[in-house]
């Protein structure tokens, strides 16, 4: 029989381990009852990525087997035709202003006729004297007192004052500039009281029956695809955001030194709010019986190009996600390519946030207009 002492110890044992069985079923209970609670809470949100991301789409449409170009150029009127005077003399008068409209015939600048008045009397004067002495040699051949050499010098004498009479009587007419048809005073180069040489320009008016053209310069493996009559698109933006339809009047013959470019002439409809001098740009297109067979898309759509392939994003019907599609490129255009395959035509693909996107991400669907402003508050 054990003493008293070591059962009292032992029982003090057992009512410790007691305790510590219940602390382990506490515990075990507490945790069980953690991961239930943790199991009941929502999934935590999505990665940003899967955030819809903006985008503006484009159609691709179908190529029309050609190429086009686009190029600056000039609204001229077809003649701008520069007056002066034929003689010197001190500008007299201007009589108009430049964006004047001017009639047929009328007088637009007058020289000082002084010096003009002089000459002409002066050479009436000559000629009248050349031919009396003339005539009087004349009659002294007859008699045998002088001989025939000097009566042809006295009659070339006489011929050559005559002449001076007419030469003076013409710059004394063209003292005075009238407008050699109606049309409106492009520049005045020259101002009243100034002195003028024979030729210098006083004024440059251009002649309203001749219409207008759209002066374009082309390099020389561009110019060897232009034809006369060739239809062409020419938008001028301060005339509105509505190309006007062109053609093809005038082909240079010869190159500038200068650029080594030819200057060609598209004819322009006739339009009351068309001036000389305003900018725009032509698009020429040209056949290409090699061109490859396919749709266009906006280049800002291809990336990851190498050699004749690349990728686009397509979206859904749904309009909410894109998908990764490898295509065949073909020719690069000025703001376009051709897809030779890979796409169809109505399809739409991402003209736009193309380097933010990946294989079934979603999108929103954004106008250009709307990107634009995103785009430019960003860099602010």
């Amino acid at each position: 029989m054990a003493p008293a002492g070591r059962v009292g110890e032992m029982q003090q044992v057992e009512q410790a381990r007691g305790k510590g069985l219940a602390w382990s079923a506490a515990l075990i209970v507490t945790s069980a009852l953690l991961l239930s609670a943790c199991g009941s809470e929502a999934p935590p949100p999505p990665p940003a990525s899967e955030t819809a991301i903006p985008v503006t789409l484009a159609t691709a449409t179908g190529a029309d087997g050609g190429s086009s170009l686009a190029i600056s150029g000039t609204v001229r009127q077809k003649r701008e035709t520069p007056l002066g005077f034929n003689a010197p003399g001190r500008i007299a008068a201007i009589l108009v202003r430049e964006g004047d409209v001017v009639a047929r015939g009328q007088v637009l600048a007058r020289l000082d006729p002084t010096s003009l008045d002089a000459a002409v009397v002066s050479a009436r004067a000559e000629a009248a004297r050349a031919e009396a002495d003339y005539r009087r040699l004349e009659g002294l051949f007859a008699k045998g007192w002088v001989t025939a050499p000097r009566v042809e010098t006295a009659r070339a004498t006489a011929a050559a004052a005559r002449a001076r009479v007419a030469q003076s009587g013409f710059d004394l007419g063209l003292a005075t500039i009238h407008a050699p048809s109606a049309g409106t005073v492009l520049r005045r180069p020259a101002e009243p009281g100034q002195i003028t040489s024979p030729g210098q320009t006083v004024l440059i008016i251009g002649e309203r029956d001749s219409g207008y053209v759209f002066r374009v310069p082309l390099a020389d493996s561009d110019l060897a695809r232009v034809k006369l009559g060739q239809a062409a698109n020419v938008s001028i933006p301060a005339l509105g955001p509505t190309p006007m339809v062109a053609s093809v009047s005038e082909i240079g013959a010869r190159g500038d030194d200068a650029t080594g470019t030819f200057r060609v002439e598209l004819a322009l409809p006739n339009r009351p709010d068309m001036r000389s001098g305003l900018i725009g740009t032509a698009r020429l297109r040209f056949a290409d019986s090699n061109a490859v067979a396919g749709v266009t898309v906006p280049a800002t759509a291809i990336f990851a190009a190498r050699a004749d392939e690349g990728f686009v994003y397509v979206i859904d019907a749904a309009g909410r996600q894109v998908r990764l599609r490898q295509v065949a490129l073909g020719p690069l255009g000025d703001t376009s390519v051709t897809i030779a395959s890979g796409l169809r035509p109505g399809e739409r693909v991402v003209a736009s946030g193309v380097d933010r996107l990946r294989d079934g991400a979603a999108v929103t669907v954004i106008a250009p207009a709307a990107a634009a402003a995103t785009a430019a508050a960003k860099r602010g």
